[in-house]
């Protein structure tokens, strides 16, 4: 560079061509590339997460959707039905219409006619609510009394998840050899042509083995919890000993400490010599190697599908498995290849709440196609129920529409009515930003504030009914009603002075201004930010739990003063059910929820675009 003396002042030489500079340059845009980089990479990881999250939840809501019903013919007897022959409505409405259902059951498997416990568990493979479209069909029509009718009932809620493959892990193997059974009822032994049945026995040692595996685990897990305990005690006798000398008030304290101490660890001792024993006892039925091994409700159920009946195997070995038949064989003749199944149910007993009968029937009807699957409708057209495969949405979606009706009602008006008077007719002083401030406060308020002081105020001062959308609609008012005020303050703001002062101009007053040119033209950010705070609303659970909403809610609410629920509420009561259908029917309330807000947002975003002006 040349430097250039003006007036006694040198400018300043900028470097641009040497290799430091060159250096200095290829540092900041490696700088700046690093940055892009780690924004990018910021921005993937946030959507891996976010696409991780709701294909988790797609995937646990998808046995929501669809639901399995059995299809069955029923014989509407009058002596089941209206046995006086009267035709009386009231009659026929209060008979039991489950007995023609469970008479149609036991046609199938008549097996299990003589057994208490086999008939309640096979009428417990169909939901409660199986007799309400018989009912329903019968009343409207008397004169099916006496007649014969295909129905489809819904299966019960455990039924229905084996249906799906939630149950457990099922394996059909089709052998090569023959089978020969020894009876067709009863405990009998099926003789294989050559050793068909070795490789299953050696499936079921392995399985012996992780089980082993599995509790020597817990063995270990036990033994620690008790050096811990017992290194308690030690402290624990210490301190009582000092404590005698020293404080003789303590004493009853610490010794009661100490008396639990030692039944902590006589409960544990107990659990490591009882877990270690099943440990060894597992481990010795591995290692004999080629004998013949019983099949326990700790291992995974073995069934043999032969000559038209199934037997659930209790003893295996190399070439004959034993058993007990659970339906009844056809025929005691020799199977032929590819005619006679293996079926191995890899969850145990034990750790399911159907047993082997249970999944042995379901089975046996699904082969015979009488269980179909279908799209849920009744998720979406019925309210909760106790009973997981009947709970629907139904209830809770009305009770947030109603809710935030009350919420728009009440928020709207008063939110926009008070950022037009603080934003354009309030003086500016002492109080009015203290308003100001306030409210800017109030926004960052958490959520469970406004339920207790709706709890105080619309509940116990003005006497208002409990777990009403009325109730929940004023205090979700209160708690979106600072972000319209700040969202309308801020929309009104962002219109140009030129157009009050035009408005001013051509002689209109400060109120025809505003109502007249600047409002219209601020609506955008006010519709944007008022549906940004609905969405908000819609999604608030602690405020609402405070007012009672959290009540079991079966009907459909036909008002807001009716006792209701709304939609995040209603996922928190089923995420807190212990039954594996409302982990389903939560995971699908989740989804819908987000497709509310997503169209919420989606419709302001199409607003702000619409009216949006610019200057």
């Amino acid at each position: 560079m040349t430097d250039i003396t003006a007036n006694g002042f040198t400018p300043r030489s900028i470097d641009v061509t040497s290799d430091a500079a060159r250096q200095r340059i290829r540092k900041r845009y490696r700088s700046e590339a690093r940055f892009r980089a780690y924004g990018i990479a910021a921005i993937l990881f946030a959507l891996a997460f976010l696409v991780f999250l709701i294909t988790d939840i797609v995937i646990k809501a998808l046995p929501a959707f669809t639901v399995s019903t059995l299809t069955l013919t029923v014989d509407i007897s009058r002596e089941d039905i209206d046995p006086d022959g009267t035709g009386d409505p009231k009659v026929i409405a209060a008979a039991d219409f489950m007995v023609p259902i469970r008479k149609a059951l036991l046609k199938q498997f008549p097996e299990a006619a003589d057994d208490r416990r086999a008939r309640l568990a096979l009428t417990g493979l169909v939901s409660t609510a199986a007799p309400d479209e018989l009912r329903a069909a019968v009343i409207a029509d008397p004169g099916l009394i006496g007649q014969t009718m295909t129905i489809s009932v819904p299966l019960s809620d455990d039924a229905e998840l084996f249906v799906k493959g939630l149950v457990t892990d099922t394996d059909r193997e089709t052998p090569d050899g023959t089978a020969t059974p020894s009876a067709a009822t009863g405990t009998i032994t099926i003789m294989s042509s050559a050793g068909e049945f070795a490789t299953k026995l050696t499936e079921i040692k392995d399985a012996l083995a992780d089980e082993a595996r599995q509790v020597r685990t817990e063995v270990a897990r036990f033994e620690d919890l008790l050096a811990q305990t017992q290194s308690a005690l030690v402290e624990a006798e210490a301190a009582l000993a000092a404590a005698r000398v020293n404080a003789p008030d303590d004493v009853p304290t610490l010794e009661g400490q100490l008396a639990k101490l030692n039944a902590d660890a006589a409960s544990l001792k107990s659990q490591v010599d009882t877990l270690s024993a099943q440990a060894a006892s597992l481990q010795a039925r591995f290692e004999a190697k080629g004998a013949t091994e019983l099949l326990d409700q700790l291992l995974p159920s073995l069934m043999v599908e032969i000559n038209g009946g199934v037997m659930k195997a209790t003893e295996i070995g190399n070439d004959r498995i034993v058993g007990d038949v659970m339906i009844p064989l056809e025929s005691t003749a020799e199977a032929a290849p590819g005619t006679w199944h293996l079926v191995t149910y890899h969850t145990s007993e034990s750790d399911r709440k159907l047993a082997d009968r249970e999944l042995v029937w379901l089975s046996a009807l699904e082969a015979e196609g009488r269980i179909s699957t279908g799209f849920n409708w009744g998720f979406f057209t019925s309210g909760d129920s106790r009973e997981a495969e009947l709970a629907g949405i139904l209830g809770a979606l009305v009770g947030s529409a109603y809710t935030m009706l009350v919420t728009l009602a009440i928020s709207l008006p008063i939110g926009v009515a008070s950022a037009i008077y603080l934003e354009e007719f309030a003086p500016k002083n002492r109080w009015t930003d203290i308003i100001e401030v306030n409210i800017n406060n109030l926004a960052a308020v958490p959520s469970i504030i406004f339920g207790l002081l709706g709890l105080a105020i619309f509940l116990n001062f003005f006497g208002l009914p409990r777990s009403a959308p009325l109730v929940g609609g004023l205090v979700l008012a209160l708690l979106v009603l600072p972000t319209i005020i700040i969202a309308a303050r801020a929309a009104l703001k962002a219109v140009p002075p030129s157009i009050r002062e035009a408005a001013l101009g051509v002689g209109a007053s400060h109120q025809q201004a505003v109502f007249h040119h600047v409002l219209p033209l601020a609506m955008p950010g006010v519709l944007t930010g008022t549906i940004i705070g609905m969405a908000h609303a819609l999604g608030e659970t602690a405020p609402l739990l405070l007012i009672g909403m959290v009540a079991f809610i079966v009907d459909v609410p036909g008002g807001i003063t009716d006792a209701a629920t709304v939609l995040p509420v209603q996922i928190f009561l089923w995420s807190d059910l212990p039954e594996v259908g409302f982990q389903a029917k939560t995971s699908a309330a989740i989804l819908v929820l987000l497709v509310f807000l997503l169209i919420m947002n989606g419709i302001a975003i199409l607003l702000r675009k619409r009216f949006e002006r610019r200057w």
